[in-house]
């Protein structure tokens, strides 16, 4: 019965909360060249976006009595992971070669697929959220340089601060 039921335990609150960090990284960067300051504030807000929603989360799960350690939360994370460990790997890789003008799309889209994947174990909204970052991803793959900062903004700032609100709404904080 617990495969069958999906995780709503999940903040979007804490998914608007990181939106709010995507915008403040914008900020942070928006005149800054892809340079290590650039790759190294992205990273930071993504460790405090990821930080601020986990938090919301389990405050989500203790106020409304729900565990959060249960298999279908577990199965999300798993499908989540490998994703995500891909990007750090390929940015990594990325980094050592001067290539950080493919961390954008690498990003969005692996951000996408992870939120993708581990979507199937959650509410509709979330999948969702997820093939919107797959759009800008593929988008930013094929625009010229120059507009990095501005598609990460919409991604993990907008599409966060939007799908955050709507699961919020839709699931009870």
């Amino acid at each position: 019965m617990e495969r069958a039921e999906p995780v709503t335990v999940i903040s979007g609150w804490g998914i608007a909360a990181a939106g709010g960090v995507g915008f403040v990284a914008t900020a942070a960067t928006l005149q800054t060249p892809l340079t290590t300051r650039w790759v190294a504030t992205w990273v930071a807000a993504a460790v405090v976006a990821f930080a601020v929603s986990l938090g919301a989360t389990l405050r989500k799960a203790t106020r409304s009595g729900t565990p959060f350690l249960t298999g279908a939360t577990q199965r999300l994370a798993l499908a989540f992971a490998p994703a995500m460990f891909i990007a750090a790997v390929l940015t990594g890789m990325l980094l050592r070669q001067g290539l950080g003008q493919f961390l954008t799309p690498l990003w969005l889209l692996s951000y996408g697929a992870a939120v993708i994947a581990a979507g199937m174990f959650s509410v509709r909204v979330i999948p969702v959220m997820g093939a919107c970052f797959v759009l800008l991803g593929t988008i930013a793959a094929i625009v010229p340089s120059g507009f990095e900062t501005w598609l990460m903004a919409a991604g993990f700032g907008g599409v966060h601060a939007v799908c955050g609100v709507l699961i919020a709404r839709r699931c009870g904080g």
